[in-house]
């Protein structure tokens, strides 16, 4: 794969992912949506059934990381791909999850800006313009955040990096010894849809705490897109947390990279 091939793959791949991971998130959260309230369960199959639309697209162009916790992995693997092929697929993945999440807000423009204007979500407007919104003072997360990235339900460094961590190792061990192609070096036809699976057990079993980012760029990007749009009474992006769910998935790869060395290459 040339770095070009490697780059647009990772830049189309992950844009759709966010596209389509975002947009359940943006379904599920903004007032004005038809699937206002559906749930857990819609988000997590939502996010499932994102990773496979975005593995199939880009494979046969990149391979299909779409993580850079997944490409860290693979580069730690032995026989994985090379060291200086990491920054191409990083820059492809930062860039693709800025242009879904940016996509996101085009497709609900108009739910955004009905959510963050009503006052039961954002309070009284000279309330509103004074501190944003409630959940922006108490947490220094604006509303539509979470549609973005994650963030915690209990706050807590230690575990919140921790809950990131055991995620990732689930989901690179998952990749590294199931749905590798021929070459070990990608996602596989078969391993696109393990992988998409394991990303749904995931958020079933482990998402509570802290909403399973186990993906840097998949929360990175984003928040820095809610940090750029123009939205209304927005509030924060909750810079204080962001360095988790970077962070923790890029311990938790290096870990599961470590313990396939040793137990299974």
């Amino acid at each position: 794969m040339s770095s070009s091939d490697i780059f647009i793959g990772e830049t189309i791949g992950t844009a759709i992912l966010i596209l389509l991971g975002g947009g359940v998130c943006a379904a599920v959260t903004l007032k004005a949506s038809k699937a206002r309230n559906a749930g857990w369960l819609a988000i997590t199959f939502g996010w499932g059934f994102a990773v496979l639309t975005a593995v199939y697209t880009s494979a046969p162009l990149s391979g299909a990381h779409l993580n850079p916790a997944v490409t860290l992995a693979l580069a730690l693997k032995k026989k994985g791909i090379d060291w200086d092929q990491v920054p191409v697929y990083w820059g492809g993945q930062m860039l693709g999850a800025m242009i879904g999440a940016a996509l996101v807000w085009v497709a609900y423009y108009g739910q955004f800006r009905a959510h963050l204007t009503d006052r039961e979500i954002v309070g009284e407007p000279a309330e509103a313009a004074r501190t944003k919104s409630v959940e922006a003072r108490e947490t220094a997360a604006g509303p539509v955040l979470g549609i973005f990235s994650t963030g915690p339900e209990i706050r807590n460094a230690v575990q919140n990096t921790a809950t990131e961590v055991i995620g990732t190792i689930v989901l690179v061990l998952a990749v590294l010894t199931q749905g590798l192609n021929g070459e070990g070096k990608g996602l596989g036809t078969l391993g696109a849809l393990i992988t998409a699976l394991v990303v749904v057990s995931i958020g079933l079993s482990l998402g509570g705490p802290t909403g399973y980012a186990i993906n840097p760029a998949r929360d990175l990007g984003p928040r820095i897109v809610h940090a750029l749009l123009p939205l209304p009474n927005k509030g924060g992006s909750d810079w204080s947390y962001a360095w988790v769910p970077v962070v923790g998935p890029l311990i938790g790869a290096a870990i599961a990279a470590g313990i396939y060395n040793v137990a299974f290459a």
